[in-house]
């Protein structure tokens, strides 16, 4: 059956070059590579299996094509022409993919994920950040070349694709071949859909990586876009959880007001006189601990940061839950451990819940999220207007509030020069408030006014991260001229790290980000040291302010004698706790590995593996299946 030669010669250049791609990225992340003889051949063996499924799945909609199009128009002159022209369109896609993984690559040492699947979701942002980041009229001419060349070596070699349309085949002759071809992805559906095979190549995070294939990795994140934990990992009996979940959150300070373990309600009490101080919570796009020159960095990225610092109260042991900003939003607000999926903030069943806004309006505050660009993406506009806060977003800057704008947003500059002016509306109508601030200029393309640093705009990271902290810098001193200013406490934290990969399941050294509340004439400046958590920065801000509230939360006090040290990461399918230099780590297999941290720097950790401790096994998994549990019940809803 001539007609199937198209699938033949699609499974060369799809193989090659999927093939080619897995070199490059080799070669780029050599220094990171396990090398090892036999590592290499697992990966390429395992990164062809995965190639192979790629290809079938890929090929699904042309196998049923090539079935139902009858002999009469498909050895039509017309429909060869239409064909050929399918078939260059589905070359170029193939070549334009193993460009996009190199770029993806680039940006977060992973082959395509959750992020992938995330924008493709959000084409306007992606798309625009694109062409504000790279030189698409040059790279895509360079995609077309390639494919170019490589339609016409196949068109030479088989003389024009004719034998392909001189097909006589019958349905009853092609439906045995449909048959058989549609099958191989419907078995691999079967018996990979819950077990990643690259996991077993190597404890190298990198070779686990290469092994993948990007397309078959961008299928699976749209498949898995949730995990159930009770489906995936380890579980224990339900009231066993419980009572680790209340041995884990409570403190001397709180007390449940049921014995029931379903009401995971309690009351906390914080000495001294209640204060209702201003807030202004700024959220800092990407900003990790590694580029800070108080952590040791010394590029000199963030000079007034890290000034800020020394007069400050300054959490230098500080860990984010996850890797994309809905992450930090989730945990900051609503004090979770980052469960399996997506974020609670990009989930449709994430009304009413227990968070920071809340209780802020219980006290009386004005709440207000204020970001810098569209809050559709990611679904945050949604998540914060449900859940007790007023959106000022993109849509609400007028033309004489926007100095500069990328893709992404207006300028960090921008949006705090808004921030300043919500805060005067609300003191001006008497209410304190709590503004939520989100900023984007650390954020590719790394575009920002010129001639505020000395490093130009749009020539990487580096220039990203430093603007963001003159506009801080520049935010503070003009804040400083406020009636309001000096009853308002200033927390600037990270979303998350500026990057993700690593040689390590859970690499930590990634997860590290500051915390810094300023407020010269209301918190005495300090460095706590204390190994906490995102999650950790609501119950501590409230502390601060001597507040007696009800919480759901998991977080605590990190100022408390009593506070317990550990920093809860993960990613959208690993679940980790650091504790007591160990990282317990639960797998979407229903199994768990743990390390001994032997080091953690600026740059890098050292683990050795150990097998799990029962103790921080059961800690770990009171941690994520309570949470699991609690959002599938709907008992972390606010009352």
């Amino acid at each position: 059956m001539n007609r199937y030669r198209f699938l033949y010669y699609f499974a060369v250049v799809f193989i090659a070059v999927s093939f080619l791609t897995r070199v490059a990225l080799l070669f780029y992340s050599y220094d990171a590579v396990d090398l090892s003889l036999w590592a290499l051949i697992k990966v390429f063996a395992v990164g062809l299996l995965y190639d192979v499924v790629a290809f079938f799945y890929y090929i699904i909609p042309f196998v049923i094509y090539l079935f139902l199009v009858p002999n009469r128009i498909f050895n039509t002159k017309l429909h060869k022409i239409i064909a050929l022209g399918i078939f260059f369109a589905v070359l170029y896609g193939v070549v334009f993919n193993g460009f996009s993984e190199w770029f993806f690559w680039n940006e977060f040492g992973k082959r395509f994920n959750f992020i992938a699947v995330d924008y493709l979701v959000y084409t306007h942002e992606v798309i625009r950040n694109i062409q504000e980041s790279y030189p698409m009229p040059l790279l895509l001419s360079i995609i077309f070349l390639l494919t170019a060349g490589i339609f016409w070596l196949l068109y030479k070699k088989t003389n024009g694709f004719e034998k392909a349309f001189q097909d006589h085949s019958s349905y009853r002759e092609r439906f045995g071949v449909t048959l058989g071809l549609l099958a191989v992805p419907l078995l691999a559906f079967n018996l990979m859909q819950k077990q990643d095979i690259a996991l077993k190549v190597s404890k190298n995070r990198y070779n686990q990586e290469l092994a993948k294939d990007g397309l078959y990795s961008l299928f699976s994140a749209f498949r898995n876009n949730t995990l159930d934990y009770d489906e995936f990992y380890i579980t224990q009996p339900i009231v066993k959880v419980l009572k680790r979940y209340r041995k884990l959150v409570g403190s001397k300070n709180s007390r449940f007001i049921s014995d029931d373990l379903n009401n995971t309600l309690r009351i906390i009490d914080n000495d001294g006189e209640e204060k209702h101080y201003n807030v202004m919570l700024v959220m800092i796009e990407s900003m990790s601990a590694s580029y800070m020159g108080i952590y040791g960095n010394t590029q000199h990225l963030t000079p007034h940061m890290d000034a800020l610092t020394k007069r400050s109260l300054f959490f230098d042991n500080f860990f984010a839950t996850g890797t994309r900003t809905v992450r930090g939003m989730e945990a900051v607000t609503m004090s979770v451990p980052p469960t399996p999926g997506r974020s609670i903030v990009k989930r449709p069943d994430n009304h009413n819940m227990f968070n920071i806004g809340w209780i802020f309006k219980e006290k009386g505050y004005e709440n207000k999220f204020i970001y810098a660009g569209h809050g559709y993406f990611d679904n945050m506009n949604d998540f914060f207007s449900h859940n007790g806060f007023k959106i000022v977003d993109r849509n609400d800057f007028a033309d004489d509030e926007v100095t500069f704008a990328n893709v992404w947003g207006v300028c960090d500059e921008d949006l705090f020069a808004k921030s300043i002016k919500e805060a005067d509306r609300s003191f001006k109508e008497g209410k304190p408030f709590f503004n939520f601030i989100m900023t984007t200029s650390n954020h590719r393309p790394y575009t920002y006014p010129e001639g505020r640093i000395d490093i130009p705009s749009h020539t990487g990271r580096s220039g990203g991260v430093k603007y963001t902290d003159y506009a801080i810098s520049k935010f503070l001193n003009e804040a400083a001229k406020k009636p309001w200013f000096e009853k308002t406490l200033f927390v600037f934290v990270a979303d998350h790290n500026g990057g993700s990969a690593g040689k390590t399941e859970l690499p930590l050294y990634r997860y590290k980000i500051p915390l810094i509340i300023y407020a010269p004439k209301l918190i005495t400046p300090r460095v706590v040291s204390k190994l906490s958590s995102q999650i950790d920065l609501a119950p501590t801000l409230f502390a601060l302010m001597h507040w007696d509230y009800k919480s759901k939360f998991y977080g605590k006090d990190i100022l408390s004698d009593d506070f317990t040290q550990r920093a809860l990461i993960g990613n959208y399918q690993k679940l980790g706790l650091y504790q007591d230099e160990t990282l317990t780590i639960l797998l979407p297999n229903k199994t768990a590995k743990a390390f001994h941290v032997d080091s953690l720097e600026l740059t890098g950790n050292k683990y050795t593996e150990i097998k799990p401790d029962q103790d921080e096994l059961d800690d770990t998994v009171g941690y994520y299946q309570s949470a699991s549990y609690f959002y599938k019940h709907k008992l972390d809803r606010y009352p």
